[in-house]
């Protein structure tokens, strides 16, 4: 069965295990700070209890950042992280906030193509970003809230 819950810090050691076992971007001490920053929320994908994929979603204003999007590579190329990105859309949209904004290294053509499915547009770039040189794409899907 396919869930989604809100995760807290005692999770902690559960993301920052998934983060390093996909996109390492993050050191534990990172994560924790993720779970104190004011109007965020840590989801959890998941398959019964198995935690497969992770959001860090934070609220500024009328936008929704999107910090942090990773989905286990076992779990992949399976529908998973997009059910989590609609359900985040959704949320979203809920909310009344008026745009979804992530970045992406120009470097993860896969993120790109996922992204550009769900009406992400590139609106600028921050040149020599990742530790690697590549440059980050900022993305950003404008939302029809009612």
């Amino acid at each position: 069965m396919i869930s989604i819950k809100q995760i807290n810090e005692e999770d902690i050691d559960l993301c920052y295990k998934l983060d390093s076992n996909t996109i390492s971007l993050w050191t534990k001490k990172q994560w924790a700070n993720e779970f104190k920053k004011e109007g965020t929320k840590i989801f959890g994908l998941l398959i019964t209890n198995l935690i497969i994929g992770i959001c860090v979603y934070q609220i500024i204003i009328d936008e929704a950042q999107i910090n942090y999007f990773v989905v286990n590579k076992k779990f992949r190329k399976k529908g998973f992280g997009s059910y989590l990105m609609s359900y985040l859309i959704k949320k979203s949209e809920k909310l009344n906030l008026k745009k979804i904004l992530l970045e992406v290294s120009q470097t993860n053509a896969t993120a790109e193509r996922f992204y550009s499915r769900f009406d992400f547009s590139t609106v600028g770039i921050r040149r020599n970003y990742y530790k690697d040189g590549s440059h980050a794409l900022l993305k950003e899907k404008k939302l029809t809230t009612e």
